[in-house]
């Protein structure tokens, strides 16, 4: 299909703020970029920016959701060269983990996700990314250890809940001298050995 004017201009709109702020968050960090900042590197007008992204965290969240997204696929992939089931699930979230470990804004894009204002439209992006991610494990679950499926979504759930503490990890003194890759490995052999206990093998359902 041809894209007419007015959709190509928008699009080159979208890819300017994009890119200037995924250059701005990367090189100062989220705290310390302004929407104006992103507006003039973009080079367009502060009232444009705002019809593409409605505040800062929205902003943040369109680029670091496309990290989130890149991350769950490479998983996905990893994952597949996996013949067991928990160095399988491992797989398909370490990259999510490696990923926030190599930048310092992991727990401001924890707390946009999270808490962010729900009308959002980047905030509703990422969660459908969470959902997805919950998605894939539980049906790791279920296709190498086929059981009951509301018991695979829990344990999925329970795995998003352990990565998602594990994110944060370098941010915090909680548990300041983990491994986190030790930990996550450690963690979600506790809960597949647990989904493997409570549901024994038959057809899913």
């Amino acid at each position: 299909m041809t894209v007419g004017r007015r959709e190509r201009a928008r699009l080159d709109k979208e890819s300017r703020i994009f890119a200037a702020a995924s250059e701005l968050f990367d090189a100062h960090g989220f705290d310390r970029v302004t929407t104006q900042q992103i507006a003039e590197q973009a080079d367009i007008g502060a009232g444009t920016l705002f019809r593409y992204a409605a505040s800062k965290g929205e902003l943040f969240l369109m680029v670091f959701n496309q990290r989130l997204a890149a991350a769950v696929r490479a998983g996905s992939q990893a994952a597949d060269q996996e013949t067991d089931l928990t160095a399988a699930v491992c797989a398909q979230v370490e990259p999510v983990l490696v990923w926030a470990h190599g930048t310092d804004d992991a727990a401001d894009y924890q707390r946009e996700l999270l808490f962010g204002d729900a009308t959002e439209r980047y905030r509703t992006e990422g969660l459908a990314i969470v959902a997805d991610l919950e998605d894939r494990i539980a049906r790791l679950l279920l296709a190498r250890h086929p059981g009951d499926t509301r018991a695979a979504r829990r344990a999925a759930r329970t795995v998003f809940a352990v990565l998602n503490l594990l994110l944060v990890q370098p941010f915090n003194s909680l548990h300041p001298d983990d491994d986190a890759a030790g930990e996550l490995r450690a963690q979600v052999a506790q809960v597949v050995a647990g989904y493997r206990h409570t549901t024994p093998e038959h057809p899913a359902g």
